[in-house]
């Protein structure tokens, strides 16, 4: 009805955007997501219009609630204020189409794949939420290297009413063991949250799964966080997990650390709770020591001191966490 034509559908894979195949969609090479409009669309959460010499290229965010779908592209002659109307509840509807659609076909999964993956991976992204997620009050956005052949890293979240709940996990191990004890470790995590426990009967009950199920020579390594949105009251416990990063004014200002406790599953520690008072406008950077313990240039570890320089050079939306990284057999 509006004319539009060359339409395209990008999805966001593991590290940039890909077009969705389909009848009557324009395919071809992946968006980065850097300097080009459909990048800006997706990161600003914004609708771009790119004047061409045949109309207008239009580029909108795919938004199913919160959660951030992709970007849905097309060129139409001329645009007005009822054209860019229609457009934004168009791509809602599309959005809303993509999501519910996803659960019973793999053709969304095959446009997102560049390559093989692992079956722990597989299974390890078969666990997650979506990447991104953004509210007036909190954005979150999460990733995982090496995309492809990830094993026991995992990250779970909730945002219930005006309380924010967040676990990042490492399950010890390699090949199946691993997403294994991840598995358990974010399926108990998510029975004990549903119960509305505090945090340490988070970490209890997860603590008593993982040693039943699996053992003592088994473990999880973990940060629990709850974070009221509305005070800006964080809380957290530590189990044998990297501390987090407090990042404000583009500036890592310090490490949040504190008492540990035990690592998931090694037997019914006591939780040593954390509490920081944050402020509008801080970021918090929670990782695994896969990443610090990876070697880069010459050799070298990353190493934790490699964060204060990577994190202040930038001032990227919080989507854009979740594409740091081309998806890349190393991370």
């Amino acid at each position: 009805m509006l004319g539009g034509r060359d339409v395209m559908i990008l999805l966001q894979d593991y590290g940039q955007m890909l077009p969705l195949p389909g009848q009557g969609l324009m395919t071809g090479d992946p968006f980065p997501i850097d300097n080009s409009p459909a990048g800006e669309a997706f990161l600003h959460v914004t609708a771009v219009e790119h004047p061409q010499d045949d109309g207008v290229r239009m580029y909108l965010p795919l938004l199913d609630g919160s959660d951030e779908v992709g970007v849905m592209a097309l060129t139409i002659d001329s645009v007005d204020d009822d054209d860019r109307r229609l457009l934004r509840r168009l791509a809602d509807l599309v959005a809303d189409m993509i999501v519910t659609k996803n659960g019973y076909t793999d053709q969304f999964f095959l446009a997102w794949r560049r390559q093989s993956m692992s079956v722990a991976a597989e299974i390890q992204w078969s666990l997650l939420p979506p990447l991104t997620m953004g509210t007036p009050q909190v954005s979150i956005a999460g990733i995982m290297e090496p995309a492809y052949d990830v094993a026991g890293d995992s990250l779970d979240y909730a945002l219930n009413d005006d309380l924010l709940h967040l676990a990042i996990i490492d399950a010890m191990g390699h090949g199946l063991n691993a997403p294994m004890l991840a598995t358990a470790a974010v399926g108990a995590y998510r029975h004990a949250r549903r119960a509305d426990v505090g945090l340490a009967g988070l970490y209890a009950f997860m603590d008593s799964v993982i040693d039943e199920q699996f053992g003592p020579d088994n473990c999880v390594t973990a940060q629990l966080m709850r974070l009221d949105v509305s005070t800006g009251h964080l809380e957290w416990v530590n189990a044998g997990h990297p501390a987090p990063l407090l990042i404000r004014d583009h500036r890592v200002i310090t490490a949040l650390e504190g008492p540990e406790t035990l690592p998931v599953g090694l037997g019914g520690d006591t939780p040593q709770n954390s509490t920081r008072q944050l402020q509008q406008g801080d970021r918090l950077l929670f990782y695994t020591d896969g990443l610090v313990e990876e070697h880069v240039d010459r050799g070298e570890l990353f190493g934790e001191g490699a964060w204060p320089k990577l994190l202040s050079a930038s001032d990227r939306p919080a989507a854009a966490c979740s594409t740091w990284c081309e998806p890349s057999p190393t991370p």
